[in-house]
């Protein structure tokens, strides 16, 4: 008989994982940073290591994988769960939000090869190449699992990936004022930018109706 008393696992929203996701990237750029550090050191790891704090009381030392959300290293990975990973990679693939990510990348990178490279190497456009990079990572996050039940890690990444397309508006407002690009991919990179970033509004909204269903 299941303890009376025993409470039930608390289910994360959507600030939970924000939070869990904020600690992540800030432990990954100090790995990074200490990985620049240590580069040539002949002891790297073990500094590296130990500056982290994946050595345990008896000295032996954690994966980086371990501490990044739990994931195992690539070497120990089963081909089963490699093909779970490929599966999630599909799943976001076919989604017409990814798709139309996807095909803003690829299009802006097109237009400023296009228009020379005084306009690939705008320090907006990099900028914005950059936001849509990032956008497109988050809503692969986001959408790799259609029946997942942490949907507040759904909504978490799905406000990141909003984010990094906000500031790819912000970056496209400077390359228009400049005259970057010519009229008609002005606007055609405009609707695009602003046919995403609506279509994440919407899910963010659709998904996040139903964790209220589901938390009634």
């Amino acid at each position: 008989m299941a303890d009376e008393h025993e409470q039930p696992e608390k289910v994360w929203d959507e600030y939970d994982w924000e939070r869990f996701l904020r600690e992540q990237d800030l432990r990954t750029e100090r790995y990074l940073e200490l990985l620049e550090r240590y580069a040539d050191h002949p002891e790297r790891d073990e500094l590296i290591a130990k500056e982290m704090g994946w050595v345990d009381m008896e000295g032996e030392e954690e994966s980086f994988w371990d501490d990044i959300e739990g994931e195992d290293s690539p070497e120990e990975l089963e081909l089963e769960d490699w093909e779970e990973l490929e599966d999630a990679a599909d799943q976001a693939e076919v989604h017409p939000l990814y798709q139309a990510s996807f095909e803003l990348t690829i299009w802006l990178d097109e237009a400023l090869q296009a228009r020379g490279k005084d306009a690939s190497s705008h320090p907006a456009a990099v900028e914005l190449s950059h936001q849509a990079s990032i956008m497109g990572g988050k809503l692969a996050a986001a959408l790799s699992d259609p029946e997942s039940t942490e949907l507040g890690m759904t909504i978490a990444y799905l406000k990141r990936a909003l984010r990094a397309v906000n500031l790819g508006l912000n970056a496209y407002a400077e390359l228009r004022r400049e005259k970057v690009f010519g009229r008609t991919r002005d606007r055609r990179l405009r609707e695009q930018l602003f046919e995403v970033r609506d279509g994440i509004v919407t899910l963010m909204g659709e998904v996040r109706s139903e964790w209220r269903r589901r938390q009634a």
